[in-house]
């Protein structure tokens, strides 16, 4: 039976294996594409503008200081494969204003084509003890402080309403499979995790599921919540593939309308 069993496994294993080219994303082609990097005048960022570079893309930098994105630049132009590449430097803070990122955008996509991968790696990890750090950055464990992040399913309120006016179609209906709950029954339960000092605070067996699938290096109350987590998560995980499958379906559905509509008003 337990050879049996192993084979069935190894079986299994090795159908994944062969199906997952399927169902795949395509890879991304980097010779020629257009690769936006904010944050790409050091660290991590310029370190992945280069290895883009290295294969053939087209680069956008985009950064605060305009001297290091220069330096940025030379660095980069020194790893181009053809004479065709072109390294882009554009000076803004994204932090600061959507429109001059949305500018910034429009403007890399007007010199070197749309954008085929962006990559965000503007801001920094800010280290220290508490009583040194600035309150926006900060570590709390020590000293008792618990923060709980809520996970609010969709909750009939003011803000739904509005949100639901320019919903998409297809984001719409992905709300619909679950019902809306009561901000009251919400609140209760933020509050309750709250008050236990729970990290994470969800509502319904869906966001116990997405909370489970999701938490990675987050802390846990109690010993019996993790080991929760790792019974649960292939199972879970199992689960979600049929969601996402069902997702995929509407989104391809909605498109397919589209289409139609988009066919019938022109020939109208």
């Amino acid at each position: 039976m337990l050879l049996l069993a192993a084979a069935f496994l190894v079986a299994f294993v090795l159908l994944l294996y062969m199906v997952s080219p399927l169902i795949s994303p395509k890879p991304l082609a980097l010779p020629g594409a257009h690769v936006v990097v904010t944050g790409g005048s050091s660290g991590i960022g310029k370190c992945i503008a280069i290895e883009c570079y290295k294969q053939g893309a087209f680069i956008t930098l985009v950064a605060r200081n305009e001297d290091k994105l220069l330096q940025a630049k030379k660095e980069i132009e020194m790893h181009s494969i053809n004479d065709k590449q072109v390294v882009l430097c554009i000076s803004v803070d994204v932090s600061q204003d959507y429109n001059q990122v949305e500018n910034v955008i429009k403007q890399a996509q007007e010199k070197l084509g749309p954008v085929d991968m962006l990559v965000n790696c503007a801001g920094m990890a800010m280290s220290g003890k508490f009583e040194d750090l600035e309150v926006s950055t900060f570590e709390v464990k020590p000293y008792n402080v618990y923060i709980t992040v809520a996970y609010p399913p969709d909750t009939d309120t003011p803000g739904f309403a509005e949100e639901n006016r320019t919903k998409p179609l297809e984001t719409r209906l992905i709300s619909e499979t679950t019902s809306v709950c009561k901000p009251e029954q919400v609140a209760k339960q933020i509050v309750k995790d709250a008050i236990q000092g729970n990290f994470n605070s969800s509502l319904g067996s869906d966001g116990y599921m997405l909370s489970a699938l999701t938490c990675g290096m987050a802390p846990v109350t109690s010993i019996t919540e993790g080991l929760q987590q790792v019974v649960t998560m292939g199972l879970f995980r199992t689960i979600a593939l049929f969601y996402l499958g069902s997702f995929d379906s509407i989104v391809r559905r909605c498109m397919m309308q589209r289409e139609k509509s988009e066919i019938a008003d022109k020939t109208a």
